[in-house]
């Protein structure tokens, strides 16, 4: 049997005045997702438990079912992995976001959402000014970029906090912070390393042209979630499955690769809301001829989330639904598997993840359905799966 997962990042949220004390899922029109759920069986699952952080790649490391405990290891060295770096032993993997420091404030994660070749060139221009045998800028998917530090002198051990859920805050007061002497080093020069990319990105030309265009400037860097690179089982060896990965973000590219999965790059997957979804339906019809299961992941819905862009993220879900898991229904063939979810809520009101348990559905051939027959929030709590945790969603896919 071959199987889809729809990945919607960010798409789960909570009631809203403005919308008659309903949901964005609750409002938007997705005829596919409320198929999936009215044919199939559903549920909740917990992506993001309280011992670890609230950012994506532990959220979709749990949909995938892996032990957290075992195999997590930092955000940094996944998305080093898709960049295709090779982290050695003595190496620590950072995410560097180019962000928009506004008196003193972290006023908002993305830079203004830079573009991939204006992100290049602050990159490059942070390498010349940092650069060196131990320190390494490495560009990646518009404000998404890497550090990695190199030296048995540095220690990923540090409590940081995740810019997309710090809107607001003041930069100094929230500076990274050892977790014990062995990592002060390490919080002490990238804590500087931050304050000192100011003096280097402001009046950078890229910002100078951003300025006259009327957009966010991305002037500062913000380094978090360091780690090593991790060793994880395979897919195969978990599931007894073939498998591929499609996305736009290298966060997912890392899971995929370090889970042995197929990276299959969609032309025009831009991580945005102009990103590709025919293609990646495409893609994934095409991929299942060759594979047992794929994980088609939508970036688009999180990032208005995080901009508090509630019109936005109900078109991101119309249009994830439409376009995307409509398009694969119309054009894919045979029997098949197909489950819908978010890996995380992002409440437009908040503007950042919650460990909010995220609802889920799935529709196999022959599985009777259950009661449910709609695609939310709230429906979805009363479907017979219940709630889930672990990698109780994939085994719930297989089974």
């Amino acid at each position: 049997m071959k199987s889809v997962v729809f990945l919607g990042d960010g798409m789960a949220d909570e009631r809203l005045p403005e919308l008659g004390g309903k949901t964005p899922l609750m409002v938007a029109n997705k005829p596919n997702m409320d198929r999936i759920a009215r044919e199939g069986r559903c549920g909740t699952f917990l992506t993001l438990p309280d011992a670890f952080p609230t950012s994506s790649d532990v959220a979709n490391l749990s949909v995938f079912g892996y032990d957290l405990a075992k195999y997590y290891t930092g955000r940094g060295p996944l998305e080093a992995a898709a960049r295709g770096i090779n982290l050695s032993p003595d190496e620590i993997a950072f995410r560097c976001n180019l962000i928009t420091e506004k008196d003193g404030i972290l006023d908002e994660y993305s830079g203004g959402h830079i573009s991939n070749e204006e992100a290049r060139e602050l990159i490059s221009s942070l390498n010349n000014a940092f650069g060196s045998k131990k320190v390494k800028f490495y560009p990646g998917v518009s404000y998404r970029n890497l550090l990695i530090l190199k030296g048995n002198e540095f220690c990923e051990e540090i409590d940081y906090h995740k810019p997309d859920s710090s809107h607001g805050l003041e930069i100094k007061a929230i500076l990274s912070k050892p977790k014990n002497d062995k990592s002060k080093l390490t919080s002490d020069f990238i804590n500087e390393l931050t304050l000192k990319s100011k003096g280097i990105l402001e009046d950078h030309p890229v910002n100078l042209k951003r300025i006259k265009e009327g957009k966010k400037l991305a002037n500062m860097v913000w380094l978090w979630s360091p780690g090593k690179k991790p060793a994880m089982e395979t897919f195969a060896e978990k599931y007894g499955k073939s498998g591929a990965v499609i996305s736009a973000v290298d966060v997912i590219y890392g899971i995929g690769f370090f889970a042995g999965l197929r990276r299959i790059n969609v032309p025009g997957a831009t991580g945005w809301i102009d990103t590709n979804y025919e293609g990646k339906a495409d893609y994934a019809i095409e991929a299942l001829r060759q594979v047992d299961f794929v994980y088609v992941h939508v970036e688009a819905i999180d990032e208005v989330g995080h901009l508090g862009q509630l019109d936005k993220k109900i078109k991101a879900i119309e249009d994830f639904d439409r376009r995307l898991i409509g398009r694969f229904f119309d054009k894919m063939k045979g029997n098949f598997t197909v489950a819908v979810l978010p890996d995380h809520p992002v409440p437009v009101k908040l503007r950042k993840h919650t460990r909010t348990p995220v609802p889920f559905a799935i529709m196999k051939p022959g599985v009777k359905p259950d009661s449910v027959q709609r695609y939310d929030e709230v429906s979805c709590i009363k479907g017979s799966y219940g709630l889930l945790k672990g990698d109780g969603f994939m085994k719930a896919l297989f089974e």
